[in-house]
């Protein structure tokens, strides 16, 4: 016989069991607390991880249908809108959940460019607002459903026609 086989154990063997039984316990309500999660915050997490600001633009609307308005002479921002842009526009705007986004475009030679500035994007800019004035004035669409955008292409206006979710 030893000297060690008279000891008593240093803690009661019923105790281990409830330590290991009350740790699956924490751990379960661990696992249960951490399948509830809220997305919005979730979302704000994941965006403050990447630097994004908390104002994220929406997301432009799907294009579903395309017109243009061609025909503007280099340096020049009048526009030239056929009467079938015009009743495509028209015909858009009946359906409420439509937005419709007019992209100015130059074609990025050194005489498609602003005469006063001398800037591309500003003569792109003055070709999309000037075909939205048309639009507005030929009483085509609201002009709160209207967004205007700058673009690189040929001389034109392209017309997209596309759908904002959620809105009846």
């Amino acid at each position: 016989m030893t000297a060690f086989d008279d000891e008593e154990p240093a803690r009661a063997p019923w105790l281990v069991t409830l330590a290991d039984l009350s740790l699956l316990l924490v751990g379960f309500f661990v696992f249960l607390q951490a399948s509830q999660v809220d997305p919005m915050k979730l979302a704000a997490g994941i965006r403050s991880g990447f630097g994004a600001s908390e104002s994220a633009a929406a997301p432009a609307p799907m294009p579903v249908d395309i017109a243009t308005a061609t025909g503007f002479v280099p340096g020049s921002a009048v526009p030239v809108v056929t009467a079938s842009a015009l009743e495509w526009a028209r015909g858009a705007a009946r359906d409420p959940r439509t937005r419709l986004r007019i992209t100015g475009e130059v074609d990025g030679s050194a005489a498609d460019v602003d005469p006063a500035t001398g800037s591309g994007p500003i003569l792109a800019a003055d070709r999309a607002r000037a075909v939205a004035a048309l639009l507005i004035h030929q009483h085509a669409i609201d002009p709160s459903r209207i967004v205007i955008s700058t673009g690189r292409g040929q001389r034109r206006a392209v017309l997209t026609l596309g759908f904002e979710g959620g809105r009846q």
